[in-house]
């Protein structure tokens, strides 16, 4: 199976899924992109625009995930915003994730899914709800217990097996390791798109 993997970060969601998929991973920042590259060596690694890459390359792969930024969606970012007791300048929520499944929705023929934290607004889309993660996808993703291995207070110690510790990097490696999909649940969504893509 052909995958393509947008906004892959250091590839948490990514982990477990074996080498016998072809796997092109889209990643802006390239010293997250290194570090992917470190961990997934088989995999193809693009340093680039992970929302324009979906659009002009959509066709050439059987299941697609995405995982559009997600702090202007995030609950933080409404007690961060003026509300609460730290105060940042308030933001629109990025609309990309919204184009992202609508386009996906009308015109992608394989299996993706989008994923997102669950946000400080009611979704415009409804999601599937699994853990701390919103998922819109083109098939039900059977909801399974996944523990939530992020502390935010301890976001660096982490143990999704992806060890960061000795890597450098020009974003906090807290915010990193708070952006991965646990593991198990990657591979779990995986394996419903291959059974229903049967």
């Amino acid at each position: 199976m052909k995958i393509l993997n947008l906004y892959a970060g250091i590839g948490g969601n990514r982990k477990l899924w074996g080498d016998e998929h072809e796997v092109t991973a889209i990643e802006n920042n390239e010293s997250i992109a290194n570090a992917y590259k470190n961990f997934f060596p088989k995999d193809k690694v693009i340093i680039g625009d992970a929302h324009q890459y979906l659009l002009e390359h959509f066709s050439e792969f059987d299941f697609i995930w995405s995982s559009p930024p997600c702090p202007s969606h995030s609950r933080m970012r409404k007690t961060n915003s003026g509300i609460g007791e730290r105060k940042k300048p308030y933001s629109f929520p990025d609309m990309r994730l919204y184009q992202e499944i609508i386009f996906l929705t009308h015109f992608f023929k394989g299996k993706w899914i989008v994923e997102n934290v669950i946000p400080y607004y009611e979704p415009l889309i409804k999601p599937q709800k699994i853990g701390r993660h919103c998922f819109w996808s083109n098939f039900k993703i059977e909801s399974i217990g996944i523990k939530n291995t992020l502390n935010i207070r301890n976001g660096l110690k982490r143990d999704i097996g992806l060890d960061i510790s000795k890597m450098k990097f020009t974003h906090r490696k807290d915010q990193i390791m708070s952006n991965c999909v646990e593991p198990e649940l990657g591979l779990h969504i995986l394996k419903e798109c291959e059974e229903k893509s049967k």
